[in-house]
């Protein structure tokens, strides 16, 4: 079959390229044919025993005629067919040119495309070979195509990156290959490419020089690596240098307060108070350059702790309530009691956070007062914060000011306040970090409101078992709060009223005496700041009228009161919550109770007074620093405790060593943490070695240091440290935490 297809196929091909030798051997036989055909007819018809008979010649010519046209009709109806069919042919034989016309040119642009980007592309077959490679790349190989195409070259690779793998199947990676021009980094990205049907397929690799890009990432990299040695390197040394200059300020603070404690002439006792309060400005001028250089570096970290959420409020507006009555203001609080008594959160920041704000509204405002409210949030487990004062105000312009670093309200204030600037930059970061949000609404010349709204769950268990207190039922019952129309005398009322009683609020205490007579009041409560004749005054009409005759009075005003059957209780301002409401739900038993022992006073707002033990404390102290330790010395010793001074590491571990040996071991250790020769944490580190193992209860060591990162905490504790105690040193944290030392030394003995 094979042989004759051949052979057909040449026939065609010679028929195709001689037409007119087809034509006249074709004429040469048809004429051959019809005059054979005539001769022989005509011959055989002549000859005598031909039985030629005209009527059968006639049908049979007709025949042969007839079928003769309808070969010509069947001939002519084919040709017709196949001029169409050509003339289709030729249609699609055009179609075809220009199609192959157009692929050609799209070759050609795809060609000049590929030659004229600055991207390396290459194709591959199965072996490796190069079967196409474009111009940038023979470039960078310096060879021209024809000598790449067919070999395997590929360019010294100098380094190999990552390789990723894309989900088309595409593999990337980067090279640092060797070039003409010098070493260049390719980004590569590489795939199986079908370039001819029934082929096997090629690798295509496409490149794309990214040396400069490279280069910037890396420089990026090592700028941000010296950046990060450098916040370091500032971190310690603002650690450093706060170190070296809370251990002076140690020194001035602690002894401008042993100072305050001698007798001294007024005017001794005014440079001294001047001192201490010099100090404490520097103080806190440190704390805010140290927490905003913890807040640069990314280093503040915050604690998720239960703490009670009434007492954190109320412990501020205490703290801040001396400041706040020298400036003849009003500082009060008020907690929701939709709250949940506990929630978990880091109590110290927010305590911060707090402070400064109401520290500023205190410190703007020259009349009337400043509140802390807190009350739920718009969103789920959300709590608000407001603090709320009576200032100055601030401009619609400085809004957004005020929270930059270093920026405050205008120049003006500035020079009358004073302030680095750093407060509510440091707040509002704070919040951010917790989760949170600060907002601003003032008013010149009426006041602002800051609201601080943050996250805080709940704690787990039951929140009724953990009230501080229980709240009065005073419903039915009538409670008149005779007071000028002050901040903290309209969150009282708002309180009474949530308690559900029918508080009748009085600014005029001649008005407060016209309406005692129309009611049985349940309780009266009075301010002291009417003046101490007419409170009394009022006290004495008030006894026929109402079980309970209330006076509250702020710390100062103490001395001014008097002992007299008008007056049933005393509550000291700022008002605790608790204390209200023992007050009101308990019936007066003595008509006039002493101040001095007063309990409810005496729990919530005497000085911190430390718990006198039963002997006092053998305390060994290492402190390199003179002025410090003879500081240290005065302290314990005015806290009725035996202290033993060593000045470095060595010194105070052959001091331990040798107190244990005798029997008598120390009760509690004050290391510092920088000294020479050896440091506190490797002495605490070789005491604890020596414990290691023996029966005795471990010595209890406290850390003496200026640093306040986190870093230096952690280190502390690894060696095995039980506490802190931040210079410059605090009396009262030092005498709650000798006072917690000796009850439970009590209590194991």
């Amino acid at each position: 079959m094979k042989h004759s297809f051949r052979i057909k196929t040449r026939i065609r091909r010679f028929t195709r390229r001689h037409p007119w030798l087809v034509l006249a051997v074709r004429s040469f036989v048809i004429f051959s044919a019809a005059f054979g055909g005539a001769y022989g007819f005509i011959a055989g018809s002549r000859s005598e025993h031909s039985g030629y008979d005209p009527n059968a010649f006639a049908i049979g010519a007709s025949f042969l005629f007839a079928i003769a046209c309808v070969a010509l009709a069947t001939l002519s109806m084919r040709l017709r067919w196949v001029h169409r069919k050509l003339r289709k042919v030729l249609l699609h034989n055009e179609a075809l040119a220009d199609r192959n016309w157009e692929l050609k040119e799209a070759e050609e642009r795809a060609r000049s495309l590929f030659e004229s980007q600055g991207d390396l592309i290459i194709l591959r077959d199965a072996e490796g070979r190069i079967t196409f490679a474009n111009e940038a790349y023979c470039e960078l190989a310096g060879q021209p195509r024809s000598a790449l195409v067919g070999s395997r070259f590929s360019p010294a690779i100098l380094e190999q990156g990552d390789i990723a793998l894309d989900t088309n199947g595409t593999r990337i990676h980067d090279q640092k290959i060797a070039g003409p021009l010098g070493p260049r980094w390719i980004a590569w990205r590489e795939g199986l490419v079908r370039t001819d049907a029934g082929q096997p397929a090629e690798m295509q690799s496409v490149g794309r020089d990214v040396t400069d890009r490279t280069e910037t990432e890396r420089a990026l990299s090592e700028a941000r690596d010296h950046a990060d040695a450098a916040n370091r390197a500032k971190s310690r040394f603002l650690a450093m240098a706060s170190h070296e200059i809370r251990t002076p300020l140690n020194g001035i603070i602690g002894m401008s307060g042993l100072l305050l404690d001698t007798p001294l002439t007024p005017e001794q006792m005014t440079y001294a108070k001047a001192v201490k309060t010099s100090g404490d400005a520097l103080l806190s001028l440190i704390e805010e350059l140290l927490d905003y250089s913890k807040i640069e570096a990314g280093k503040i970290d915050l604690e998720h702790r239960p703490f009670e959420l009434a007492a954190l409020i109320e412990d501020i507006t205490e703290l801040l309530a001396p400041r706040a009555q020298a400036r003849q203001l009003e500082i009060a609080a008020y907690v929701d009691e939709r709250l949940p008594t506990e929630v978990i959160g880091d109590a110290a920041r927010l305590r911060q956070v707090l402070l400064n704000l109401a520290g500023n509204a205190i410190k703007f405002t020259s009349t009337g007062g400043v509140a802390l409210i807190v009350e739920p949030g718009i969103w789920p487990n959300e709590i608000s914060f407001l603090v709320r004062d009576t200032g100055i105000g601030i401009a619609p312009e400085a809004r957004e000011r005020i929270f930059r670093e270093f920026e405050q309200a205008n120049d003006r204030i500035a020079r009358n306040y004073g302030g680095t600037g750093l407060g509510l930059s440091i707040s509002e970061r704070i919040v951010k970090r917790m989760g949170g949000r600060i907002t601003l609404e003032s008013q010149p010349g009426v006041g602002s409101t800051f609201e601080v709204s943050v996250p805080l769950v709940a704690s787990g268990g039951n929140d009724s078992e953990r009230k501080p207190f229980i709240a009065p039922d005073l419903t039915g019952q009538s409670v008149m709060l005779v007071a000028p129309q002050t901040i903290e005398a309209s969150l009282v009322a708002r309180r009474l009223q949530r308690w559900g009683s029918q508080t009748c609020m009085v600014s005029d205490i001649a008005v407060a005496q016209a309406l005692l007579p129309e009611r049985s009041w349940h309780a009266v409560l009075f301010d002291h700041a009417f003046g101490a004749n007419e409170v009394e005054a009022f006290g004495d009409a008030a006894r026929a009228h109402a079980t309970q005759r209330i006076v509250m009075f702020t710390p100062a005003a103490r001395h001014e009161l008097k002992l007299t059957p008008a007056f049933t209780g005393y509550l000291v301002k700022p008002l605790r919550a608790a204390s209200l409401a023992i007050r009101l739900a308990t019936a007066p038993e003595v008509p006039a109770p002493n101040l001095a022992g007063d309990p409810l006073i005496d729990a919530d707002h005497a000085e911190t007074s430390a718990i006198a033990p039963a002997r006092g404390l053998s305390i060994l102290v290492a402190e390199d620093n003179e002025i410090n330790a003879l500081l240290i010395r005065s302290l314990l010793a005015r806290l009725g405790h035996h202290a033993v001074i060593t000045t470095n590491g060595e010194a105070a571990l052959e001091s331990w060593l040798s107190a244990k040996s005798a029997g008598t071991p120390y009760d509690l250790v004050l290391m510092d943490i920088q000294m020479p020769q050896l440091d506190g944490i490797e002495t605490t580190k070789r005491i604890r070695a020596c414990e290691a193992g023996q029966p005795e209860r471990p010595t209890p060591i406290l850390a003496l240091t200026a640093n306040t990162l986190v870093e230096d905490r952690y280190a502390c504790f690894e060696a095995g440290m039980d506490g802190f105690l931040i210079k410059p040193l605090d009396r009262d944290k030092l005498a709650d935490a000798l006072a917690g030392l000796a009850a439970s030394r009590h209590l194991a003995a």
